[in-house]
């Protein structure tokens, strides 16, 4: 499968996640645990786009539509990890349901919802007019082999977005 079409349908799936959320708004129990998978499913997602996907942007990319650059996109999209990462920490830390815990997983979902709309105009965009589909499926492969192994729990660790790009842009 593209690797394209796995951050999609991944993205797809976080929308519907955040969604079911106001759902059970009602049902602390069910919040608690929707969340935490929702909050284990963005880390290894997260971690996956920064394995297999942004080392290979970095390389190849040039920016798409209102993105100057490749190094541009890969900046934002670290840095947007980490933001969405410490609102979806700061809600594990209250009591689910409560109007403390609805603010952080609002703040997390506004600041995925962000990354998502950017990252689709962006860096998706560069990647299907650079990365031809057979390297895209191969990619994918190890993407849903990644996520897969970590479907339990996963805790990614913040990075810095200039320190990344150095590591992979050359990788």
């Amino acid at each position: 499968m593209d690797i394209v079409d796995c951050i999609l349908a991944d993205h797809d799936r976080q929308r519907r996640m955040f969604a079911a959320l106001d759902m059970a708004r009602d049902d602390t129990e069910s919040l608690g645990q929707i969340f935490n998978r929702l909050r284990n499913f963005l880390e290894a997602h997260a971690e996956a786009e920064e394995l297999y996907f942004y080392p290979r942007l970095l390389q190849c990319g040039s920016g798409a539509l209102d993105s100057d650059s490749a190094e541009e996109t890969t900046d934002d999209a670290i840095d947007d990890h980490n933001k969405i990462a410490h609102a979806a920490e700061a809600a594990g830390k209250e009591e689910v349901g409560s109007d403390a815990w609805w603010k952080c997983v609002d703040q997390a979902n506004l600041q995925n919802s962000k990354h998502m709309s950017e990252e689709e105009r962006q860096g998706l965009t560069d990647f299907r007019r650079r990365v031809p589909l057979e390297e895209r499926i191969a990619l994918g492969i190890k993407y849903l082999a990644f996520e897969s192994k970590h479907s339990g729990h996963y805790d990614r660790e913040d990075k810095d977005p200039d320190a990344y790009i150095k590591e992979n842009e050359h990788a």
